[in-house]
């Protein structure tokens, strides 16, 4: 899952002025810190620090310090919220997961788009509330026999966690033989995007590894900005029903 939330990271569209930000909440801890950043900034950022923060209120001023620029150009417009580094500390994130859930629905007044990374557990439990704030929840599933037998079990409990009130897309790993039209039927939700099965590529999401020649126009990238498009859709047309349109939206996804 969380390759695929760094690639749509890094393809997100933005407009002038506007950021976004991948926020890495899975309970069961997390993968950025010593996978795409390698390691160099140890344990000074991330989800942790929040824990203290917000039981003193002070969640809203802390939460920007903890963000840390992916890009090379230091441009921070694409910031990631490192996550847990031991899912020990999960018990002490009881009290914040509800102060991020109201700090994400509100971070378009920064003019920040917001993208939730839960894993395989953080759709249920006490941070099931950022799934049920999200306006699109996203499940990322390798189309294997053993992927969508995970992914049906998780779906099931997904649908009974959000009772309905907002739509679960599918992403599709296309690792193996089962179609989009396949694996829609079994699982009756909407295969919203594929990604293909590239291990070289993802390796420099998922790793930090040395990006390999024309990687920013290599087939996940691109496969990646074409699924951005259709979340941006589908948050664009939650909202439609609900209420005035506006321009932004955030993204939560679900477990690989």
């Amino acid at each position: 899952m969380t390759t695929t939330a760094m690639a749509l990271l890094l393809t997100w569209p933005l407009e002038t002025g506007h950021r976004v930000i991948l926020a890495e909440c899975d309970p069961d801890g997390g993968a950025i810190l010593p996978g795409a950043l390698e390691g160099t900034l140890g344990n000074t950022h991330g989800l942790r620090n929040l824990a203290l923060a917000g039981r003193q209120g002070q969640l809203a001023e802390a939460f920007w310090r903890q963000l840390v620029d992916v890009t090379d150009a230091s441009s921070r417009d694409r910031l990631v919220l490192p996550g847990l580094y031991d899912p020990a500390h999960a018990s002490s994130m009881g009290p914040v997961w509800e102060q991020l859930a109201r700090m994400f629905t509100g971070v378009e007044e920064h003019r920040h788009d917001v993208l939730v990374d839960l894993g395989r557990r953080g759709a249920f439990g006490p941070s099931a509330v950022l799934a049920q704030r999200a306006d699109a929840v996203v499940m990322v599933a390798r189309n294997t026999l053993r992927g969508l037998q995970s992914a049906e079990v998780r779906m099931t409990a997904l649908r009974e966690q959000l009772g309905g009130a907002t739509e679960i897309g599918l992403v599709l790993v296309d690792r193996g033989p089962f179609s989009p039209e396949e694996v829609q039927k079994h699982l009756h939700a909407p295969v919203v995007a594929t990604m293909p099965w590239r291990p070289g590529e993802a390796e420099v999401l998922s790793d930090g590894a040395s990006q390999p020649r024309k990687f920013e126009s290599g087939e996940l990238m691109r496969a990646a900005r074409t699924t951005t498009a259709v979340l941006r859709q589908m948050v664009a047309a939650r909202r439609a029903r609900l209420g005035p349109p506006v321009s932004r939206g955030q993204v939560n996804s679900g477990a690989r």
